[in-house]
């Protein structure tokens, strides 16, 4: 009975002890993975003092390239701005994100645009507007070189008439020639249709307008006429 309890309370002793020696070599463990990481931050603290020493020379000296313009107060009146300022700067980084976002999303839709738009122009190119507009400016530059001040002002002063006759005209006009061509009239009918006032009034403007183009030519700056049987 006492070789029974006696060996009992030597296996709960050797338990004891085997639950200490795991504890010893959990403890002994940390202390070498301590050790281990003590050594590389004394080691990457050596490695980085050079560094660490002439960033703080280069601060030392860039501050001293300021000191007259910065003063202390105004530094700390900054510092107290931003940190009071701060929700409008978060307010103002959310816009910031907004528009990039933006930005992202119409990205695609203006590239369509702009191949859209290239490839309306290369159908304008291969259809010869192009040609065409320049063409018109060089025909532009032509009348505005040849024409002065005052034979703009005559222009001027003559297109309203123009344009109203014009108005009058192109009814009449339109609807004749939209009749379908009939025979050709003699010239005994031609002279009979000179009857009618209609007739009589284009007659009269046509010949107006002839007589105004072989008119005699009216030299602006000196306000005669040139180039007339009379003053040659």
């Amino acid at each position: 009975m006492t070789t029974a309890v006696a060996e009992d309370r030597l296996a709960v002793l050797e338990a004891k002890l085997d639950a200490v020696s795991h504890q010893l070599d959990f403890v002994a463990a940390a202390l070498r993975e301590q050790g281990v990481r003590r050594g590389m931050w004394d080691e990457l603290r050596h490695d980085l003092a050079p560094v660490t020493a002439e960033a703080m020379e280069r601060v030392s000296r860039e501050l001293d390239e300021v000191r007259g313009f910065i003063e202390p107060a105004g530094l700390l009146r900054l510092v107290k701005r931003l940190v009071r300022d701060l929700p409008y700067l978060e307010s103002l980084l959310d816009q910031v994100e907004s528009l990039s976002a933006l930005g992202a999303d119409l990205s695609p839709l203006s590239r369509d645009m702009l191949m859209a738009a290239m490839a309306r122009l290369d159908d304008f190119q291969r259809r010869g507007y192009f040609a065409f507009a320049r063409g018109l400016s060089q025909v532009a530059d032509q009348v505005v070189a040849s024409l002065g001040e005052e034979e703009w002002q005559a222009l001027a002063h003559g297109a309203p008439g123009a344009i109203r006759a014009l108005k009058e005209v192109a009814p009449g006009l339109g609807r004749a020639l939209q009749e379908p061509p009939g025979e050709t009239p003699g010239l005994m009918r031609l002279v009979w249709r000179l009857r009618r006032p209609g007739a009589r009034r284009g007659l009269a403007r046509a010949l107006a307008a002839l007589e105004a183009l072989g008119g005699p030519a009216v030299d602006p700056a000196a306000g005669i006429a040139t180039n007339s049987p009379t003053n040659r």
